[in-house]
């Protein structure tokens, strides 16, 4: 796919999915400080023997957000390996866990720029079940993830390109 139909597929397939499931994004709501959202529904595979969501599995959630957050400005992970011969790996995750997700909730995972420097992104990011009045946050984490060239492992400046969408659209 193209750098310029991926965001608009992928930013009508994100606001269809979320109106269909009562939510928003940060393309439908300016007033959320421009976090991305990205909503995640807990599987029987996502629990653990206690009926709540095994702990490593958030990072999974987190991930998926993260990848359509790159993916609504345009670029996803296989175009940014192709295109630039960048990948991006977490350096460093700093995750609180508050409260447990159960089987079949509907969550809601959001991505947010902390900070961001030539070749990395400090993310904030949480996971929220919608309650009836509230969002429950559930966990809360920071996420950085350094830029890297895709063979030597290197880190490297984050495309131009990258930058500019990040700046234009003001999901951060």
């Amino acid at each position: 796919m193209n750098g310029k139909a991926a965001p608009f597929f992928c930013e009508n397939m994100c606001e269809n999915m979320c109106e269909n499931m009562g939510m928003t994004t940060a393309t439908q709501n300016a007033e959320s400080d421009a976090a991305f959202s990205w909503p995640v529904r807990v599987y029987y595979e996502d629990t653990d023997s206690g009926g709540v969501v095994y702990y490593a599995n958030y990072l999974k959630f987190l991930e998926r957000a993260r990848s359509e957050w790159l993916r609504a400005l345009g670029f996803g992970q296989i175009e940014l390996l192709r295109d630039f011969n960048v990948l991006f790996v977490v350096r460093r995750a700093e995750i609180d866990y508050l409260k447990p997700a159960v089987f079949d909730d509907l969550l809601t995972v959001t991505v947010r720029e902390h900070e961001a420097g030539r070749s990395w992104i400090e993310l904030d990011q949480t996971i929220a079940r919608r309650t009836i009045d509230r969002d429950s946050i559930l966990v809360k984490a920071r996420i950085k993830v350094a830029c890297v060239n895709g063979l030597t492992f290197k880190p490297v400046a984050m495309p131009a390109q990258l930058q500019f969408a990040k700046n234009k659209t003001g999901v951060q």
